[in-house]
């Protein structure tokens, strides 16, 4: 975290207005030179700033203010609070929008991973190129209403998935299968103890 509050101008506007704190204090706290603290004071700098109130946004406690206030040799002290901030991984991806010219695509793409990837269910399939599972199961018995006309393209090319995400999908069906052949031994054990 900065060792300087956010906005630090508005900042010292609202210490100016609210606190007893000396100019020396918040001018060191905002980073600004006492002079400038001075001028807001008076109101001859910064006058169409709107005071940021530090309390309010968690830069500094009630307790630190009036510490500082009663010792005017005291630095005001940032509240520094560990944030536990959540990665983008654990948030649900929306659907992403595909242009009109890309739609007839999906089909396509869909029709080539089941050609070079048939480990990939119809499930991982339809999610890679943002399809149904339904339309790629009828792609793949070959009853899609325009199965005629369809033709094999790469996804990638087609900027419907990444590379990467064809080679996660097909890791994870190698590990699905992995463990049903395991659990399919393990049950092939049992039967002949």
């Amino acid at each position: 975290m900065n060792d300087r509050p956010l906005m630090p101008k508005a900042t010292a506007v609202w210490l100016v207005e609210n606190t007893k704190i000396s100019f020396k204090q918040i001018a060191d706290f905002c980073n600004l030179h006492e002079l400038e603290v001075k001028g807001i004071a008076d109101g001859d700098v910064e006058k169409g700033i709107k005071s940021y109130n530090p309390i309010l946004a968690g830069q500094l406690t009630r307790e630190e203010i009036v510490a500082s206030s009663n010792d005017s040799n005291r630095p005001l002290a940032l509240n520094k609070k560990n944030l536990h901030i959540s990665t983008l991984s654990t948030q649900k991806k929306k659907p992403r929008y595909v242009p009109l010219s890309k739609r007839q695509d999906r089909p396509n793409a869909a029709l080539w991973l089941i050609k070079n990837y048939p480990e990939l269910s119809d499930r991982q399939i339809g999610k890679l190129v943002g399809s149904t599972k339904n339309t790629v199961s009828l792609i793949k018995n070959n009853n899609y209403w325009n199965s005629s006309n369809l033709t094999p393209k790469d996804p990638v090319v087609s900027s419907l998935c990444s590379q990467i995400d064809i080679k996660n999908a097909v890791e994870k069906a190698n590990r699905k299968d992995a463990e049903k052949k395991k659990k399919i031994d393990k049950e092939n054990q049992k039967i002949e103890d």
